[in-house]
């Protein structure tokens, strides 16, 4: 099962989405910005390092949501989802093709990656 952290970063009443790049995994697809745990590196550090190399933003953690985890037919992930709020920086892509703030109401205006979804219902849950 393969470690993964995602950033469900906040500001007023809404929630940052980032679409995948031609050539990723699910490309096309929408999710919260993320990726997989470094050896040695808590889930914490991985969130923080990696919102500031895909997105170049500095952020700071509310608090975290349950772990999900989804099984793709090529692969396992447990998703570790944390809340944030960004604290520094300007969003610059790296990773990403497109990125769009999403109110509650729009949220299904866009097609989410599978595991995504279980973040999203478990974050409206919460909130």
């Amino acid at each position: 099962m393969i470690e993964v952290c995602c950033a469900i970063i906040v500001k007023e009443d809404k929630i940052l989405a980032t679409r995948r790049s031609p050539g990723m995994h699910l490309a096309g697809f929408w999710e919260f910005p993320g990726g997989k745990t470094e050896t040695g590196e808590t889930a914490e550090e991985c969130i923080i390092r990696e919102i500031r190399e895909e997105l170049n933003l500095d952020i700071s953690i509310i608090h975290q949501l349950q772990p999900v985890e989804h099984h793709y037919p090529e692969k396992s992930i447990l998703l570790i989802p944390f809340v944030c709020r960004i604290t520094g920086g300007q969003i610059d892509l790296t990773d990403h093709s497109e990125y769009r703030w999403l109110a509650k109401k729009e949220i299904s205006s866009i097609i989410w990656a599978p595991a995504d979804i279980k973040v999203l219902m478990r974050y409206f849950q919460k909130h």
